[in-house]
């Protein structure tokens, strides 16, 4: 009884029993919630557990069967039918081409091509579709035991791990590239955007911003921040980790607020409102941007895409590239619809004979043969239809023009400059009326002395000694209405000199 009292009465030694007891329970604590933590599957989506034990193959994103069959040119049908898909946004398209000319599997190695992977690898990862959320699922609603800490589905989490892959694949490709490699990658992405109208220049505007993460996406992503070399989400914001980050692929796109600002500029006027509050949005986030307005305004007006279309030359592999980037909006439809009744197709004839599809220059498509037409298709790597399309009309005196016909130069300017075929661009114009003047044709040295006298805002300022000049060159080489407009224009000039005496 006396020692059950002075246990009693004992808290040290009642402390010693309880002891072991706490330490149990807490131990218990901590395995339950290894356990949840390993079984759920949540926004921080901690990968250790899974990427050690499972492959890619399992945490891949699913992806289609093949659509092409055992034919002979199945290969080519099917880059085909991504590049159709890839062209338009979609983002498997994307990271598959990425993948097919990275030449992953044995039997891709005859088109491998590591510049256009990485292209299709970097458009993947510029894409909202990769990291933008779809699963919004309240992952802990039902409670710490209801089973709601599980997602219902998977999609949020491989997309994830597609961009993790992506990010490594395309780091490795970048470093091992030379400095005009590099430059190859970014302008082929910088082209393929333009062609998306206002979304492409917005995504642009991303990729150059200091703001969202490496290619555009929010700032706190997890992919972005192990790209940088930071914490993911749960390690603390702006730590880093022991080892670096992917920094070829984040040095791809360096940024800047002119940049930014220049392809929100392009975005606003393709006349998308949305884009419109999207400017202005970008010019308060940041004290000073602003005062960036009035230059940028003058460098948009002069900004050309890096190609006429997509790419330049054909690969080594002999398996074509083709542009799929088609004409979208009512001004390429209007300026399309004009083809037929306003631009001669003795033009396009004149093309498809410099570029050796023809002996000689044909007046009318019906002269064309059969051969002839698939040839030409075939170069611009587009699927045989046997017969020119409006847009492969254009894509003709684009061609020639990018290959040095001095008569497609000219022809491509009067386009731009009437929006023909093409989109009235002023800067465009001048840019081929400048490379047909440079190889000697009267008529665009002409042409240029009508913009330097004139004045085109933001392209070509008003000189008159530079269309004084343009005019005597034309004149010396025989172009007829030279002449009376040249004496008018020396004449203004001559005034204008007495009056400053």
């Amino acid at each position: 009884m006396k020692e059950h009292d002075k246990t009693a009465h004992d808290p040290f030694r009642l402390q010693r029993h309880r002891t072991p007891l706490a330490g149990g329970a807490l131990a218990i604590v901590v395995l339950l919630i290894a356990v949840l933590l390993l079984a759920s599957c949540g926004d921080g989506r901690p990968g250790f557990w899974r990427r050690g034990g499972q492959n890619d193959a399992a945490l891949s994103c699913p992806r289609p069967a093949s659509v092409t069959g055992s034919e002979f040119n199945a290969q080519e049908a099917g880059l085909r039918a991504l590049r159709r898909a890839a062209f338009r946004g979609d983002v498997f398209a994307q990271l598959e081409l990425g993948s097919r000319y990275a030449a992953v599997r044995a039997t891709d190695k005859n088109i491998e091509d590591p510049i256009e992977s990485a292209v299709w690898y970097a458009m993947a990862l510029a894409n909202d579709e990769g990291y933008a959320p779809i699963n919004r699922v309240e992952r802990n609603r039902g409670g710490l035991f209801g089973g709601g800490w599980r997602p219902l589905s998977r999609y949020d989490d491989c997309r994830a791990f597609e961009r993790h892959r992506a990010y490594q694949v395309l780091d490795r490709q970048l470093s091992r590239m030379s400095r005009e490699e590099q430059e190859a990658v970014r302008d082929r992405v910088i082209y393929v955007l333009s062609t998306q109208d206002a979304e492409g220049y917005r995504t642009l505007a991303r990729l150059h911003d200091g703001l969202y993460g490496p290619f555009g996406e929010p700032e706190d992503n997890p992919e972005a921040r192990e790209a940088l070399g930071r914490a993911a989400d749960g390690q603390g914001l702006g730590q880093k980790r022991p080892r670096g980050g992917y920094w070829a692929a984040i040095n791809l796109f360096q940024r800047n607020d002119v940049d930014a600002y220049l392809y929100n500029y392009l975005a606003v006027q393709t006349g998308d409102v949305g884009a419109y509050v999207l400017m202005k949005d970008f010019e308060r986030s940041s004290p000073g941007r602003a005062q960036y307005a009035g230059f940028v305004e003058a460098k948009a007006r002069q900004w050309t895409p890096p190609f006429e279309f997509y790419p330049l030359e054909a690969p080594a592999s002999g398996v074509p590239f083709s542009d799929e980037s088609r004409p979208r909006g009512d001004a390429y439809e209007y300026a399309l619809s004009r083809l037929q009744g306003e631009l001669p197709f003795i033009h396009v004839g004149r093309a498809l004979r410099y570029l050796g599809v023809t002996p000689e220059a044909v007046t009318a498509p019906e002269q064309l043969s059969r051969q002839q037409i698939e040839a030409f298709e075939a170069m611009i790597g587009h699927a045989t239809e046997s017969r020119l399309s409006p847009v492969e009309r254009v894509r003709a005196i684009q061609l020639a023009a990018v290959n040095g016909s001095s008569e497609a130069q000219l022809v491509l300017a009067v386009m731009y400059a009437e929006g023909i075929g093409l989109p009235a661009d002023y800067a465009r114009s001048f840019k081929w009326f400048s490379e047909a003047a440079r190889q000697g044709s009267p008529e665009a040295k002409f042409a240029m002395s009508t913009y330097f006298a004139l004045g085109v805002a933001g392209v070509a300022d008003q000189d008159k000694a530079d269309a004084v000049a343009y005019r005597i060159e034309s004149a010396l080489s025989g172009f007829g209405p030279s002449a009376s407009r040249l004496q008018a224009l020396l004449s203004q000039v001559s005034r204008a000199q007495q009056q400053r005496r």
